[in-house]
């Protein structure tokens, strides 16, 4: 089942539970954190950019998880400018935020800022141009700091929009993921800029989630953005894992702004001979009636654990490059050979 919500309404009815479950096109359902009623610590939002283009990515989190809040900032580099593919991640976190990072309650218009530790952003948006900017000192213990400054643009028309609910009562999770962004900026750390151009193909990819979750969860997400040979905007949204997806699943493909829906797509990820899993073998995915067919080829895992035990957030972010076909509502074949996309496996106990 893939039930289409089509027009404005609250996300939660009078007992904080999804009053109307399903998938969108748009920001249709309404959020508001006084219509929640679980304690204020169990509450999550946070607003997470990936830009990237063939060479290099650059993600950054600013999240309020309730009883943490955090910024981080991952750099990457796919091989291509550099003798070899790297990596680095530095996260801040801070205690029981319980809400005063004051996250928008919607995507479409709003801004953001927050100090942590040493990191301390500014994601504005006033609803045409988002800019994203800020600094993490003394990056990874490097001491030197990392100073990002970014303009996203060009919007799409349509994008990949869930209202999923929990078996327990009181919970859920409300998701917006914004494929195929414009982006234009710069990073700077330790003497070197790395320059991103939407002339060049460079793009990002806005996660947008707020919610009520239950406490032990594992999911699965993967995501794409790229130019076409004929300069068309084509992404791909994919994923399933975390609460009752009965109603629609969040699977979706991009296309100039248009979004065409898919059905349930599966995660091939290898296994070693002691049964865990091997990220960096090639993964494949398969979707129910074969319109997202692809091959998977991992260059970076991107492993940035936070395990206390009894909170643990343990992602496996893999960056790679994914070929194969995908199939649009009126039936275009889209082939994609070797182009740089992510698929991650997290597990978190929050």
């Amino acid at each position: 089942m893939q039930h289409e919500v089509t027009s404005p309404q609250r996300l939660l009815d009078s007992s904080g539970n999804i009053a109307e479950p399903g998938f969108a096109k748009r920001l249709h359902w309404v959020y508001d954190r006084a219509d929640i009623k679980a304690p204020r610590w169990r509450i999550k939002e946070w607003d997470y950019y990936y830009i990237g283009d063939g060479s290099h990515g650059f993600a950054i989190t600013l999240s309020d998880a309730g009883f943490v809040s955090s910024l981080s900032i991952s750099l990457l580099g796919f091989g291509v400018d550099e003798a070899e593919p790297f990596q680095m991640n530095c996260g801040a976190l801070g205690a029981f935020p319980l809400g005063k990072l004051a996250l928008p309650p919607t995507s479409e218009k709003g801004d953001a800022c927050a100090q942590v530790g040493n990191a301390d952003f500014l994601f504005e948006n006033d609803g045409t141009t988002r800019h994203l900017a800020g600094v993490f000192k003394d990056y990874c213990k490097s001491g030197a700091d990392l100073t990002f400054d970014f303009m996203l643009t060009n919007f799409p028309e349509e994008t990949m929009v869930i209202a999923t609910p929990f078996e327990k009562p009181g919970h859920f999770y409300y998701n917006q993921k914004i494929n195929c962004m414009a982006a234009d900026g710069e990073v700077h750390f330790n003497g070197v800029t790395y320059t991103f151009r939407a002339a060049d193909g460079a793009m990002g990819t806005l996660d947008w989630g707020r919610g009520v979750w239950t406490y032990d969860n594992t999911w699965y997400w993967g995501s794409g953005q790229m130019l076409l040979e004929d300069g068309e905007r084509f992404g791909f949204n994919i994923g399933y894992g975390f609460g009752d997806t009965s109603a629609a699943s969040e699977n979706m493909l991009f296309m100039d702004g248009t979004a065409h829906k898919l059905k349930d797509v599966s995660f091939d990820i290898p296994r070693k001979s002691d049964g865990a899993y091997d990220y960096l073998a090639p993964w494949e995915f398969h979707e129910t009636d074969g319109r997202f067919e692809m091959r998977f080829e991992p260059i970076i895992d991107r492993y940035d654990p936070v395990d206390l035990k009894l909170i643990c957030m343990v992602p496996h972010q893999v960056f790679g490059r994914m070929s194969g076909t995908a199939v649009l509502d009126d039936g275009r074949e889209v082939r994609i050979a070797d182009r740089i996309a992510f698929a991650e496996h997290v597990h978190n106990k929050w």
